[in-house]
């Protein structure tokens, strides 16, 4: 289970966020985690994920 702010118009953006910062980090996560965020993201089609890697 994931913890999501409590105002749910913001849950795409934190996890868009979220995601975006594992990605720039090269940082891992667990499969629930990893599952939960799916779950999330198919009620966010519309969210992007833009992120620049730390290390070139």
């Amino acid at each position: 289970m994931l913890w999501l702010p409590s105002d749910a118009s913001y849950h795409c953006a934190y996890a868009a966020t979220w995601v975006g910062t594992k990605l720039r980090w090269g940082l891992a996560t667990d499969e629930a985690k990893r599952q939960a965020l799916l779950g999330l993201a198919e009620n966010c089609p519309a969210a992007l994920i833009s992120y620049e890697p730390a290390y070139a």
